[in-house]
């Protein structure tokens, strides 16, 4: 993080008790989407409170031997200048093929015109691409990381 996203994170942990802050078991700053438009949609719906999920490929995280993500964890939403819009805890963390995400959980998203048919569409295109990257292969047997969040800060 930089001094900007640090201070704005600072802001929002001055908010809690010194038990709320120990129980935080990661903390990251990051945009959403990878081009500037969708980076600053997404923001702006995180913020707004409309987006309120969001999801990726297992493999990902398989390949780059990360860790998958801790329900707790703290995220500063980035537009795509790195400028911190606002900060989401993440409430639920599940596994899906992308053949099972459900309509709600899609809905949830708030992306595009907000269907589930859309949401659909926009993801086979953007995981087949971002697969297609890695070197693998995208399929609606391929397992997805769905994350949950709620905007914590600032209300």
């Amino acid at each position: 993080m930089n001094e900007k996203q640090e201070e704005f994170l600072e802001q929002y942990l001055s908010t809690l008790s010194q038990a709320e802050r120990d129980s935080i078991p990661q903390f990251l700053a990051e945009y959403f989407c990878g081009d500037e438009y969708n980076a600053n949609e997404c923001a702006r719906l995180i913020d707004n409170r409309i987006k309120r999920a969001s999801c990726s490929l297992k493999v990902v995280y398989e390949l780059e031997n990360e860790p998958l993500p801790e329900v707790g964890r703290i995220t500063v939403v980035l537009n795509w200048n790195q400028e911190p819009v606002c900060i989401v805890r993440l409430t639920e963390v599940s596994i899906c093929p992308f053949s099972k995400v459900t309509r709600e959980f899609a809905e949830s998203e708030g992306e595009g015109d907000g269907s589930y048919e859309w949401w659909r569409e926009a993801h086979i295109g953007f995981f087949t691409m971002h697969a297609k990257e890695i070197g693998k292969t995208f399929n609606e047997s391929s397992e997805l990381v769905l994350e949950r969040f709620q905007k914590v800060f600032p209300q």
